[in-house]
Parts: structure tokens; sequence; C-alpha cells
């Protein structure tokens, strides 16, 4: 179980662009690495792409006319593009006047709905991945799924609880915190216990609240959060 085979395809017809996606860890890079080895792609958690771009949107433009004509002809992946907002204007002029395609990944869509940045208008499909479903499990245990989640790692390892609890960690100290989403870190994290138990059950807003000390609005704000960063989905039931 080394390796997992995903069911995501991405096949895109010329001067098609796209979006991906999904919640950090549930392998998007590694998907894109496998399925377009030979495009040029652009990772801004590489602190000196994330600088230069940052500062200098234009560049990209710059860089891409050097490239050869072979290398364009294959997608360009921009990875955690919700880090430089600035860049999607660029983007939508190389689509327009150069013909390129670019897959656009990243975790969290959120930053770039509340900064107004570029979402291409149309100009780019939607594509998410999830973590595992269980087509794609060899194998499918449902107590180890239930006990450590479906994230590929989480599901693999052995050692899952230290990961769990290191990617809850590094979602409220990376996501919510550092992005400002919500100022009450310690009541957000108690929000989380809550959501546990009360998990495929009706969601009670005002149960929940009491739980964590803050009023209703709130943990409507808090179930939009992990909305925005891909974490969950709310399904509406029609009675």
């Amino acid at each position: 179980m080394s390796h997992i085979e995903r069911l995501l395809r991405i096949d895109l017809p010329a001067r098609q662009s796209a979006f991906l996606w999904g919640p950090r860890k549930v392998g998007k890079s590694t998907f894109l690495q496998s399925q377009f080895p030979e495009s040029l792609r652009y990772d801004f958690l590489k602190s000196d792409t994330y600088f230069e771009l940052s500062s200098r949107p234009w560049a990209l433009r710059e860089q891409l006319a050097a490239q050869p004509e072979a290398l364009l002809d294959r997608p360009i992946i921009l990875d955690e593009v919700q880090k430089v907002p600035a860049l999607l204007d660029e983007v939508q002029w190389l689509i327009e006047n150069r013909g390129l395609r670019f897959i656009l990944c990243g975790s969290s869509a959120r930053k770039l709905k509340r900064g107004k940045a570029n979402l291409l208008g149309g100009r780019a499909w939607r594509f998410e991945m999830f973590p595992l479903v269980f087509p794609e499990i060899r194998d499918f245990d449902l107590l180890r799924a239930l006990t450590r989640g479906l994230i590929p790692s989480h599901y693999l390892q052995e050692n899952h609880r230290r990961s769990l609890r290191a990617y809850v960690l590094d979602y409220l100290k990376e996501e919510v915190a550092a992005e400002g989403l919500t100022r009450n870190i310690p009541a957000f994290s108690r929000f989380f216990d809550a959501m546990a138990y009360s998990h495929g059950q009706l969601t009670n807003y005002s149960n929940i609240a009491r739980e964590c000390g803050v009023d209703s609005k709130t943990v409507r704000e808090y179930y939009q959060t992990l909305i925005d960063t891909l974490m969950g989905r709310l399904r509406v039931c029609h009675t």
C-alpha cells in the first residue's frame, strides 16, 4: 500500500486551464507530479519563489517568455497559488494573449475570495481532490478509516496519532491563526472537539456554541471557515 492510484484525472483541451483545490496532505502535489511530470512547476511553499513573484508578479510573464515553446505546450503548475493572489492577473493575461494553460493548485480559496482576487472568470475548470475514497483503497479496513481518517499518510501510517495531532495543530497555526480567520484560537480548538462529538448528527449551532463558550453566530462562522479551507462541506437536509 505504499502507492495508491488516485481516481482523479485532469485532461485539459487547448487553451483550457484549471483550479485544483483540496485540503492539505491529500496528495495534490504528488498527483500533479505523476500526471504532469514534464510540466514547468512553481511551488510557492519555497520562500525564494514566493518572495520573488509576490513582490514582482510580472516576473512570471518574463520568465515564461524565455522558455522553449515545447515546454509551454504543457500545462504550467502553480502550487499553493492562494499565497500569491496578485499573480492571477498575470495568469489571465497569459491565457488570453499567449494561449498558455495553467493548473492552479491550492488548499484554500478563502484568501483569494477575501482579497477579491481574479478567479479567472470561467477560464479555469474547477477540480477537487478529496481524501482517499473507497475504490482507491485495496483491502479497505473500516476500523482503520474511522480511527485514522482518510488523509493518505494518516491512513497508511502506523504512528497515526502523532500525525493527526500535528495535522490539527498545523491547521490551527498555519491556516487559522496565520491568516487571521479567527481571533479566538482556544474557542476554535474547542469547536473541533464539540464538532467531532456531533459528527453524523444534525448540526445544532446552539448546543455546540455552549460547548465552545461562544455564540451561535460565531459557530456558524467556524463552520464556514472549515468549508472555505476545504476541511469540510455542509450538507443541507430538507424535511
